[in-house]
């Protein structure tokens, strides 16, 4: 029969064991990534970005975007600016709504396009006036570190599959599609406030 300093030692080590293994970890809302695959994110908040740092050269991560320079009407994924500005955007979990930091009262609208059996994307993103629209809402996921689109909830916020060079950055399409499609380190998001 084991003894007491013998039990307190065995659970010492499991705690200890356990500490050690999610330290190599970023529990983001219950989905684990690697430690070498978390991006190093030096923009200011408010930023929304994705979990994993994917292909980004500069291990800057990738962040909601307006496409060129400043403002633009189209938003994709580009690498996390360590200066700011157009990439920071926040969530209103109040609305629903995924809101621009820069550009006063804009926020993103899911831009359907046609969908056919042989593509699981609903369409993309845009920058539009904020409004009291359902292209407007998005629900996260804390759990799942997902953004869900409101009323149909089987499509997700995502990156494309393919990056591209940006000048001295990398960039992805950011996109709708159905959540069952995507693998999870294209749809799991860190929210920075």
């Amino acid at each position: 029969m084991p003894n007491v300093e013998q039990s307190y030692s065995k659970a010492s080590f499991v705690v200890c064991f356990i500490a050690f293994g999610l330290s190599s970890y970023s529990l983001n809302a219950q989905i684990f990534t690697p430690a070498d695959q978390m991006p190093k994110i030096k923009t200011p908040a408010p930023v929304i970005y994705l979990s994993n740092n994917l292909d980004e050269k500069d291990k800057l991560g990738y962040c909601i975007d307006t496409v060129g320079r400043g403002l633009s009407d189209r938003l994709h994924l580009h690498s996390c600016k360590p200066q700011g500005g157009d990439v920071q955007f926040s969530y209103d979990m109040r609305t629903g709504q995924i809101r621009s930091a820069t550009f006063d009262n804009l926020c993103a609208e899911i831009a359907p396009k046609e969908v056919s059996s042989s593509d699981a994307t609903m369409g993309n993103l845009k920058l539009v006036r904020c409004q009291n629209s359902i292209m407007q809402k998005f629900t996260y996921d804390e759990h799942s570190a997902q953004f869900r689109t409101q009323g149909i909830d089987n499509f997700c916020l995502a990156s494309s599959g393919d990056s591209r060079k940006a000048g001295p950055f990398m960039a992805r399409d950011l996109v709708i599609g159905l959540c069952t499609a995507i693998p999870t380190h294209l749809k799991s998001w860190t929210i920075l406030e």
